[in-house]
């Protein structure tokens, strides 16, 4: 497979080398970096990568004697987010000027690692006040305004993490910045009766849309944005189905659906900068996020005794975090993230589909200290994260009687960029 991968890359970079000797009116910036990650948990954590991009700590798990399965550390080294890039500037188009980018790492997806997945791929046209994205990039709740930490989560689940196929227009003048996206999903994706995937959304033909307004100074950026997504969980309901049974739904019939959930985020952030601080938070306000490694989803609130027919109420969350980070060459920095488990807006009389929601509260501190040459970074970084859990759930989905379990996260890092 390595040697696959090799001549693939080489095939690849000889391909654009050759393309920018021919190719007129284009330019190419070639860019990457290769780097690993050494980390250690002091307890089975809620993680993607294999403990790479971790979330928050998993609750107590007794064995036969009551001891804690989940109390066992962990750690491993990856190279997997080493990536390869390339800018393209290409000709106008009327009076649009072009650029593409193309970016891709070794995160592979699933279980298969080490296999080159793409980042970001996309075109750009702008006409100086105007500019229109088309392909895949950070999804707008991600935006400008995220932490600089060494975890490669950057601040999940607490701050949106995903990259999603979109379409994009932004206008700016005089420090003003109107930003409107229609978005789909494919490597991040939403949850429910059949697991992660992306066919909620694609039943749905309605793209999850995002609409939001910033203002920058010299020093400062502040914004506020909103976002929708509407899912369809099911298109047809098998009324046999042994749930319906224990809630009173009789027949042994299969029937069409026209099933929805509709989910409604807002947010805040703000960003200050000078010559060596670096001042960023961001407060949202969630619901069903679970597609941006957050905490969240959704439950059923009614079921039809005849045809099963759902009807489904969103998972509240409440997530804040603050970011300070100073100096150049040697780079102490501070994270501290928290969230809140809001419940739901109706009482669920059925299943729920979602990433944590048997937990109420989360709260993380990341301690670390980078020093920063050109094209070297080398980082340490100490997290202790707090997660609650409760042991009695009511019936709109609010944790009560909770206890706390903590996992504590050393990370080393160095980073050779190019």
């Amino acid at each position: 497979m390595r040697t696959r991968l090799g001549m693939f890359l080489l095939a690849g970079l000889l391909a654009v080398t050759s393309g920018y000797a021919q190719k007129k009116n284009f330019s190419y910036k070639f860019y990457g970096q290769v780097r690993g990650d050494l980390f250690y948990n002091s307890r089975a954590n809620s993680e993607i990568v294999d403990g790479l991009f971790h979330l928050y700590p998993k609750d107590i798990s007794p064995d036969a004697d009551g001891n804690d399965l989940n109390a066992t550390a962990n750690g491993s080294f990856y190279l997997l987010y080493s990536r390869l890039g390339i800018d393209v500037a290409g000709p106008r188009v009327g009076k649009a000027k072009t650029t593409a980018k193309l970016e891709v790492d070794f995160r592979g997806s699933g279980s298969n690692f080490a296999m080159i997945r793409v980042r970001h791929a996309y075109v750009n046209l702008d006409w100086g006040k105007s500019a229109v994205l088309i392909g895949q990039t950070w999804h707008p709740l991600f935006g400008d305004i995220f932490p600089q930490m060494l975890n490669l989560s950057t601040g999940a689940p607490f701050q949106p993490f995903s990259r999603n196929p979109m379409l994009r227009y932004r206008y700016t003048n005089q420090g003003w910045s109107l930003t409107g996206a229609a978005i789909w999903q494919l490597q991040y994706l939403s949850t429910g009766p059949n697991g992660k995937s992306e066919e909620y959304i694609k039943n749905s033909c309605v793209p999850e849309f995002y609409a939001g307004v910033d203002y920058k100074t010299n020093n400062w950026m502040v914004g506020i944005g909103a976002d929708l997504i509407s899912l369809a969980p099911r298109i047809k309901s098998e009324v046999g189905d042994k749930t319906y049974k224990v809630l009173g739904v009789v027949g042994d019939n299969t029937y069409k659906v026209k099933e929805r959930v509709t989910s409604v985020s807002v947010e805040a952030h703000a960003r200050y900068t000078d010559d060596n601080w670096k001042i960023s938070a961001k407060t949202i306000m969630g619901e069903n996020l679970a597609h941006l490694c957050m905490l969240g989803g959704y439950g059923v609130s009614s079921i039809d005794k005849r045809t099963g027919e759902q009807e489904y109420t969103s998972y509240r969350h409440s997530m804040t975090w603050l970011n300070v980070v100073y100096g150049k060459k040697w780079q102490p920095g501070l994270f501290v993230g928290y969230l809140k488990n809001l419940g739901a807006s109706k009482d669920i009389v059925g299943p729920t589909y979602g990433v944590g929601l048997d937990v109420d509260q989360v709260f993380t501190t990341n301690l670390q200290l980078s020093y920063v040459l050109p094209h070297w970074k080398l980082g340490v970084e100490y997290s202790p994260s707090l997660a609650w859990y409760g042991d009695r759930t009511l019936a709109d989905g609010r944790i009560r009687d909770t206890h706390s379990v903590t996992n504590h996260r050393i990370l080393g890092v160095l980073i050779y960029s190019f």
